[in-house]
């Protein structure tokens, strides 16, 4: 038992190591260096299903949100302000055009109160010219988004639920891809690949 005991406590501080190791280098290290770097799916990966069964034409608009945010992730990966701002724009526009009342009961019930915290966040990344401030925005927007993708799915797509645990001093922040690959948005080519894939959605 105190063997087993040892051999959990190593496999743990190893698996914090490798996380640690890769968000706690050089923060001025290459960006190529960083962007070559490919984080491969663990095999654990948890895939989460749907929770409503949903018309599909919403999916697909939620599908439109979803790409619109990814642009609007990869221009905070790139610390772009004035970048940042345009894509907000057009990711509100996706969310406009999503059709609220193709959903029902329960289903609408949690898509409205979704809609609203994601309306926000995104008036707030347009209003404001400063990165960080569009960053701390751009973490309430993707807790949203995850939490719709993962009520009604998407049409086609698949979304990785990423997470950085040295986001925002060290609170850590979540952020969805369209890969598994780490692009951290929370602080660009600094530590690009400081991150893990949590789930996968479809």
């Amino acid at each position: 038992m105190k063997t087993r005991s040892i051999f959990y406590s190593l496999l743990f501080a190893t698996s914090a190591f490798t996380l640690l190791s890769s968000c706690s280098g050089d923060k001025k290290q290459d960006h190529e260096a960083h962007d070559a770097k490919v984080v491969a799916e663990p095999d654990n990966l948890r895939v989460i299903a749907p929770q409503f069964e949903v018309d599909d034409t919403f999916r697909k608009q939620l599908e439109g949100v979803f790409i619109n945010y990814v642009a609007l992730k990869e221009a905070l990966v790139a610390s772009d302000a004035e970048k940042t701002q345009q894509k907000a724009s057009e990711t509100s526009q996706a969310l406009a055009d999503a059709d609220m009342t193709l959903l029902s009961g329960a289903a609408h019930n949690d898509w409205m109160q979704y809609l609203s915290e994601m309306e926000q966040s995104l008036n707030t990344i347009k209003s404001e010219s400063e990165i960080e401030t569009q960053r701390e925005a751009f973490s309430t927007l993707s807790d949203n988004l995850y939490k719709s993708i993962k009520a009604f799915g998407l049409a086609g797509s698949t979304a990785y639920y990423e997470y950085c645990p040295m986001a925002f001093d060290d609170k850590g922040a979540y952020w969805l891809s369209d890969a598994s690959k780490i692009r951290n948005p929370y602080f660009g080519d600094k530590m690009l690949s400081c991150g893990e894939v949590k789930e996968k959605l479809q």
